[in-house]
C-alpha cells in the first residue's frame, strides 16, 4: 500500500514539473514604453506628443506588420482623442498632436493579417 502511494505521489510531482515549461522570451518593455500582453502577444505603446508607437513582439521575436492595422482611443481626464495607426518597418505609428501625460488610458484593438481583433489596454507612466 505504501509503495502504491509513493508511486502515486511521485508522479504527480514530476508532471507539474514537466508542465512548468520554459520562460517564452523577455516580458519586458524594449522600447521604453508601456507593455501589456494579451494571448502570449506583448504590445508596447510608445507615445509623446508628436508620435504614438505599437510594438508587437510574439514570445520575444517582432511580428511582421505589413497588412497590421489598430485604432487606439486616447482618454486623457475627459479628454477622448482616436488615432489610427499604419505599419512602418518594424512598428504601427502615427504622427500628430496628440495630448498624453502620466495617467493617460489608452484602449489599443489591432488587427493582424488574418486574425480576429485584439483589444490591449494600457495606462501611460
Amino acid at each position: 500500500m505504501k509503495l502504491k502511494t509513493l508511486i502515486i505521489c511521485s508522479t504527480l510531482l514530476f508532471t507539474n514539473i514537466a508542465f512548468a515549461g520554459p520562460d517564452h522570451g523577455e516580458h519586458k518593455p524594449m522600447k521604453g514604453g508601456v507593455l501589456a500582453t494579451v494571448k502570449d502577444v506583448d504590445y508596447e505603446l510608445v507615445a509623446n506628443a508628436t508620435s504614438i508607437s505599437l510594438y508587437v513582439r510574439d514570445h520575444g521575436k517582432s511580428v511582421d506588420l505589413s497588412k497590421a492595422s489598430a485604432k487606439i482611443t486616447l482618454l486623457t481626464g475627459s479628454d477622448k482623442q482616436e488615432v489610427d495607426l499604419q505599419p512602418t518597418a518594424e512598428k504601427l505609428e502615427s504622427k500628430g498632436n496628440f495630448k498624453v501625460s502620466a495617467g493617460t488610458k489608452v484602449v489599443a484593438i489591432i488587427n493582424l493579417q488574418g486574425k480576429s481583433a485584439t483589444t490591449a489596454r494600457f495606462v501611460l507612466k
